[in-house]
Parts: C-alpha cells; structure tokens; sequence
C-alpha cells in the first residue's frame, strides 16, 4: 500500500492546533512539505517547528483570517505562485453553539463564508497545480452533523451542510482530473472547541461542566472523546496515494455515536 507523500506539498488550514495541527504533523511524518494557514503567527511559527523533517521537508506558514477572505485570497496566491499544492486540507473552526431558533442572521451568513466561501477560494486556486500534477486531495473537515443534526448546534448543522453538498458536487467535477475530493466528520473530539461547548451547555443548563460530559459520553459507544490524532490519520490516509480510488465520501470517526450509515 502505497502511503508516502515524500514530494508532495500539503496546505493545511486552523492548523495551530487541534485536529489541523495532528492532521500536519501526520502528513509531515508520510513526507508532505506542509504549508500551515492560519491567523496567529506566533502559534504558526511554533506549530511548524513541531513538524517531522525526515525526509528534509521545508514546512513553512501563511497568515490569514477566515473572517476575511481578501486575507485568504492573498494568502494561497502567495504559495501557488511559487509551487503546486498537491493536497488541500479545509479544516475551519465552528460558531457558536445554541438552539438554532435563537441565531442571528449574521451568524448564518459569517459562517458561511468562513467555511464555504473560503473553502471555494482555496479550491479554485490550488486546481491548476494539483490538475498539472496529475495528482490531487481535497479533504474537508467537517462534522457528524452532516449525517444527523446534532443538539444546540443549530447554525453549524446547517452550514456544514452545505459544505458536505459543495464537497460531493465537486468531487463528481474533479474526478475525471485525477483530484479526489472527500470529508472527514470528527464526533466529540479533545479539542478547544469541544471545551468551549461543554461550557456553553453549561451555562445555559445552569448545570456542571461533569454532567455535560457524562451526557456526551454515554451517548458514544466507545464511552470516551476522540484523540486528535485519530482524526488526523483519517485524513492522512485519503492525502495517500492509496486513497486514489476514494472520492466523494463522508467518513466518520465519532467512537460509534452517529445512529445512521
């Protein structure tokens, strides 16, 4: 089984930490040159000195704000101008939680272009490159929500949706090029922002931080969070030459909790 990615340059986004950053740091570890993008430069130049180099990789950084897609505009165009990107890694922080009912237009509209939109602007630059190079992985970072709605979530839910479906129409378009386009749908996974959201039910339930998490955790058959890095490989895999085969699916790493196929 072919797994190297030795010559293969990886674009990586929210990859200071979490998910982006054990997703980078398995690609490094198969070979890839991985490119992080992200808004922090500090916490940038720290992840990519945490990175493998075996294989005399140069990692480097671009810095940009999701929130602003000029930033990102000018972010890819930076690194496509000097080299190919031969796998795309879409992985964006989610909004806040809450009943969907309560959410501000803004909220919806935000998102959207945190996710979708910057997911596009990123696609359409690195398509050339990976189209010349007869190889390509686009790989989304999801969310289980795109089987089943998850609870006081409402915004995500629906905005990640909309992703998945951008996501499979994409992958039917770029197939016949060789580019293979798939998302990836953590469950509860030890990250921020799972913290950030048992704080949030919290509050709201006027309940402890402990129930929550007692609750979250019987709801998953291997009764514990996923570890980041079990996300990452995940990814890694379809970064893979073994992957080629593999496009247009949504794989869950949840521990067993989403209830559909």
């Amino acid at each position: 089984m072919e797994l190297s990615l030795k010559g293969k340059t990886a674009l990586i986004c929210g990859s200071t930490q979490g998910i982006g950053l054990a997703t980078a740091k398995e690609l490094a570890l198969l070979g890839a040159e991985c490119v992080l993008l992200a808004r922090n430069k500090e916490s940038l130049q720290t992840a990519v000195e945490s990175l493998a180099t075996e294989y005399l990789q140069e990692h480097s950084y671009l810095v940009a704000d999701f929130r602003d897609t000029k930033q990102v505009e000018d972010a890819i165009k930076e690194i496509t101008n000097r080299k190919a990107v031969h796998i795309l890694v879409n992985n964006t922080g989610g909004p806040k939680g809450g009943p969907l009912i309560d959410a501000d237009t803004h909220e919806f509209t935000d998102t959207f272009q945190q996710h979708l939109v910057c997911n596009h602007i990123l696609v359409q630059a690195v398509i050339s490159g990976m189209t010349a190079a007869g190889y390509g992985r686009i790989i989304n970072i999801i969310s289980t929500s795109v089987k089943t709605p998850l609870k006081n979530l409402g915004v995500s839910n629906t905005v990640r949706w909309a992703v998945a479906s951008w996501a499979k129409t994409l992958a039917g378009e770029l197939a016949p090029y060789g580019i293979t386009v798939n998302n990836v749908l953590p469950g509860s996974t030890n990250t921020s922002r799972l913290d950030n959201l048992m704080v949030s039910m919290a509050a709201r339930r006027n309940t402890s931080l402990s129930t929550i998490e007692e609750e979250l955790l019987s709801e998953i058959p291997m009764k514990r969070f996923g570890d980041p890095k079990e996300i990452a490989a995940a990814v890694a895999f379809l970064a893979t030459p073994a992957a080629s085969y593999i496009t247009g699916i949504n794989l869950t790493v949840d521990g067993g909790k989403t209830p559909v196929l």
